[in-house]
């Protein structure tokens, strides 16, 4: 197969007509008319666009993933997959692609949203390599790297580069996810030997889940409550050896495989726990919190709670770079999808003309094109996350604000892409009907590996859950002094439909005779300025109604108060839901604003308002609820999600081949000229047999000549 691959030439897609597939034959006048007044998109600039700031970095990952080497082979045993992933680690340092983040003066280029863009563009060639690419770089070495002091950087970010040092990441615990302040693991400061007691006290408290645990890592940066005279200073990070370089566990420290996943069976996730092991006190990764040589503990950052959420602050490019990821997986899956869908060919139009291409259904346009909005808009907002985390870990903007806007905004997004990843890849899968679910054709496995990204680097329910938090924080802001009247009397304002009546939309009793008709009415008042509207009000009526009734938590016993909020918990975790859906538009609309090129941006306009109406549509029963809404033009919205269906259909595989995926990226036979061929194929055989005159008559004809 992949000498097929490797050979076929990247394939060409005619531009379909206005409106997908004529009914009736046109003359070549009329068809060239049709096709010179319809807008198309620059699939260069496009291409651009999505590629975003980094679009470099990204190419030449791209570029470097052509290499079959890279490439995931389906159904490959875990233990040769493993090698097979750790092999490639090594040719990214032979390539030099490695360790972009680092200092210069550590063999890297100080580049850190390059460093992110070029790293996510692997998901192309196999998820696990760019996972445990990620474990070894982005999670292992970036916590040396963020966490440690010079010192640190000299003795190991060389060796971490260069792979001589394969290392785990050991945050997470059997019985502490995402609840990290609580984890179990303790280092114990012992003043006498100058030395660190790293200690797993019982079985929860064990390392788990950890890439390069069960086999090749030699060390691990340990995160575990830091003890010292008898205080708990809260957790800290440790560089603790783990194996020698034979790869047997050094003394005190035991490990254990995970052995086969749901997906990413190219990693040797495993489980890793200590039993009075000791490192030097100069393995503390002191960078925020250290330990002097007589127990005394000392912190820049006095506060507890704020050193620890800056300590994880610091790591919070995992979050970031799976946005990215994700995002890239989806659009995989809708190139193929979508390819395929204007290739296969199934049931007579009725008409007696050639069977429909798939992709000419209205339910099928349904399925894949506010899909495919969907991660346009991802794309755009991603690239505004990557620009705020390089300015924020670059430097330029480094500032306690800045660094929590950016914690809040990857908090929000990584949930949304990740969902969506998942979801547009078995839509996908299902919309190629057998031929998806073909290992061959990646849709299967590529949804088996991106399934635990919703999990990891925060798990996605949990995100949200601070996101909110940072929405009723930010809203509180906005009454601190006033009283409980005032705030009654702006959450009644809301309900009112301030929103609702500045979007121009009636409450009850909509009529459509405005514009004549429900089309046009609809169009007209659900353009750019008025999805926003819904779409922010949304986020304010619902952060209004949670902020509400948690007010009086402020007088209540903890106990009471914190039942009040689990009472709660699932609006305010839907609040920050809408409030990334929000961002994500406003990012597209961005994107947008900046397209000089009449026809891009006209269809990009239509592929936005798909988006918007998309969510409006999702979120219908809470809009009629409202009040935001009335029946009559809720029902009106669904109906141009269909217009707008229709009229980007003919743009469909323009705008997935915007993408830029090449065939070696693709590596899906229905998306590369395979089913085209089976289809001109069976077409030429007709119309071959046709025109022999021996083509056998149907029954039904048979039937009418007897009549």
């Amino acid at each position: 197969m992949v000498d097929v691959v490797r050979s076929k030439k990247p394939s060409v897609h005619k531009r379909t007509p206005a409106g997908g597939a004529p009914t009736a034959p046109r003359s070549a006048a009329e068809a060239q008319r049709a096709d010179a007044l319809e807008p198309r998109i620059d699939i260069a600039a496009v291409g651009e666009l999505l590629l975003g700031t980094w679009a470099d970095a990204r190419r030449e990952s791209r570029e470097m993933i052509k290499d079959e080497a890279f490439w995931q082979i389906p159904g490959q045993p875990m233990p040769e997959h493993r090698e097979r992933v750790l092999g490639q680690l090594h040719r990214f340092v032979d390539a030099g692609a490695a360790g972009r983040a680092y200092p210069v003066e550590h063999g890297g280029q100080g580049d850190n949203g390059g460093n992110l863009a070029s790293f996510e563009e692997l998901v192309l060639a196999d998820p696990s390599m760019q996972i445990k690419a990620g474990v070894q770089w982005g999670l292992f070495g970036s916590a040396i790297q963020q966490l440690g002091t010079t010192k640190h950087h000299a003795k190991w970010l060389d060796d971490v580069r260069t792979l001589k040092l394969p290392g785990a990441f050991a945050m997470t615990e059997m019985g502490h996810g995402s609840d990290v302040a609580a984890i179990g693991t303790t280092a114990t400061y012992d003043p006498e030997t100058d030395e660190f007691v790293i200690h797993t006290p019982f079985r929860a408290a064990t390392k788990e889940f950890l890439g390069n645990a069960a086999l090749h890592g030699r060390a691990a940066t340990v995160f575990a409550q830091l003890i010292t005279g008898g205080v708990n200073y809260g957790v800290h990070c440790f560089f603790v050896p783990i194996r020698d370089e034979n790869g047997q566990n050094l003394p005190g420290v035991s490990s254990e495989d995970d052995g086969v996943k749901g997906g990413l069976n190219g990693i040797d996730n495993g489980r890793l726990a200590f039993d009075h092991v000791r490192i030097p006190r100069e393995n503390l990764l002191n960078r925020y919190g250290d330990v002097a040589a007589d127990g005394t503990y000392s912190s820049d950052i006095p506060s507890p709670g704020r050193r620890f959420f800056t300590m994880l602050g610091a790591l919070v490019q995992g979050r970031v770079s799976l946005d990215g990821a994700s995002t890239t997986g989806a659009a995989l899956a809708e190139y193929i999808a979508i390819t395929y869908a204007n290739q296969r060919r199934q049931f007579d139009s009725g008409a007696g003309t050639d069977e429909v291409v798939l992709l000419d259904y209205g339910k099928h346009q349904r399925r894949l094109l506010p899909r495919l909005a969907q991660t346009y808009a991802q794309f755009f907002s991603h690239d505004q996350l990557l620009r705020r985390f390089d300015g924020v870990f670059g430097g330029e903007h480094d500032t306690p604000a800045e660094r929590e806007d950016l914690e809040t905004l990857a908090a929000a997004l990584k949930p949304l892409s990740t969902w969506n990843a998942l979801e547009t890849i078995q839509e996908c899968r299902e919309a190629c009907g057998g031929a998806g679910f073909m290992a061959e054709n990646r849709l299967v496995d590529l949804h088996h590996d991106l399934d635990v990204y919703a999990t990891f680097e925060g798990d996605n329910t949990i995100l949200l859950q601070l996101v909110g938090k940072r929405l009723l924080s930010d809203f509180a802001k906005q009454f601190k002094g006033k009283d409980a009247a005032s705030l009654a009397r702006y959450a009644v304002g809301q309900t009112a439909g301030k929103i609702f009546h500045g979007a121009g939309l009636r409450q009850l009793g909509q009529s459509v005779a405005d514009f004549g008709s429900t089309a046009r009415s609809v169009e007209l008042g659900l353009r750019a300025e008025q999805q926003h509207e819904l779409l922010a009000g949304r986020v304010e009526q619902m952060v209004t109604d949670v902020a509400t009734a948690l007010r009086p938590a402020s007088k209540l016993k903890p106990a009471e108060a914190a039942a009040l909020f689990n009472e709660h918990q699932a609006e305010l975790i839907e609040a920050a839901r809408a409030h990334g859906e929000l961002l994500q538009w406003e990012a597209f609309a961005e994107a947008v604003e900046a397209i000089t090129d009449a026809g891009t941006r006209r269809v990009l306009t239509w592929l936005r308002d798909l988006f918007g109406l998309h969510l409006i549509e999702k979120h219908l029963a809470w809009y009629l609820i409202s009040g935001r809404l009335s029946g009559q033009r809720a029902a009106s919205v669904s109906r141009y999600i269909g217009r707008l269906c229709t009229r980007l259909r003919p743009h469909a595989q323009d705008l997935v081949d915007a993408f830029g995926f090449a065939p070696e990226h693709v590596r899906a036979p229905i998306a590369l000229g395979g089913e085209q061929q089976r289809q001109d194929e069976a077409r030429a055989y007709y119309a071959a047999l046709a025109a022999s005159g021996e083509a056998p008559i149907s029954e039904k004809t048979l039937r009418k000549q007897k009549k």
